[in-house]
């Protein structure tokens, strides 16, 4: 980004950078009973996109901004969201719940936009951003995230949302394949009748061969 003023440059760090693994995937798929063993198993640090204080502020900003307002406010959360990766990956791996992919795949969902219009919005601001070792897209079917769903503690409107929306589920999985496809970080995970622990052996694996 040589184009931008040093104030609006990103920061860079001599050391050497640390793996940076992000999940991603609709709600109540298990990215972030994942996340938390990854980081452990790792001894990564490990943030949700959108990470504070852009959590606090996301259901106003979604009650009360049209999508474009909408969109630059996710859009400042996943630069900021960037530069905490950038800054933690100088100290060890980091796993990200979610990151740019989910910026896209929801926005384009809840506002009925095509996702390259999205895409195309964002892509000035890509140099930016942290390019993730491995990104982790999960999957499961329809059944089994009712059953997670189902037996989640903290639901929040867009969980709600996600089965409840008409045609929401479906725009999000068509959108989230959508992104995947142009994503060279890309590594797709089925979820079902897995367990936590042989999921992250298999992420562990293709971060092993990734970095080989």
């Amino acid at each position: 980004m040589n184009r931008l003023p040093p104030p609006y440059q990103p920061l860079f760090f001599e050391s050497q950078p640390q793996p940076v693994i992000v999940l991603e995937g609709v709600s109540g798929i298990g990215k972030s009973t994942l996340a938390d063993l990854l980081a452990r198993r790792l001894k990564a640090s490990s943030f949700h996109t959108l990470p504070e204080p852009h959590t606090g502020w996301s259901s106003t900003i979604n009650a009360h901004l049209r999508s474009l307002p909408q969109f630059a406010f996710y859009l400042s959360g996943v630069l900021h969201a960037s530069d905490r990766l950038r800054h933690a990956r100088t100290l060890g791996p980091v796993v990200a719940d979610r990151y740019v992919s989910s910026v896209i795949a929801c926005h384009a969902a809840v506002h009925h936009v095509p996702v390259d219009t999205v895409a195309n919005l964002l892509e000035p601001f890509r140099p930016y951003l942290v390019t993730p070792t491995l990104t982790v897209y999960l999957r499961c079917s329809e059944e089994s995230l009712c059953e997670r769903m189902a037996a989640k503690q903290d639901v929040k409107s867009d969980d709600t949302d996600l089965l409840e929306v008409p045609g929401r589920l479906s725009r999000l999985l068509a959108n989230f394949a959508h992104v995947a496809e142009r994503d060279k970080t890309a590594v797709w995970l089925d979820t079902d009748g897995k367990t936590p622990e042989e999921l992250a052996d298999r992420i562990l694996a293709d971060l092993e061969h990734t970095l080989a």
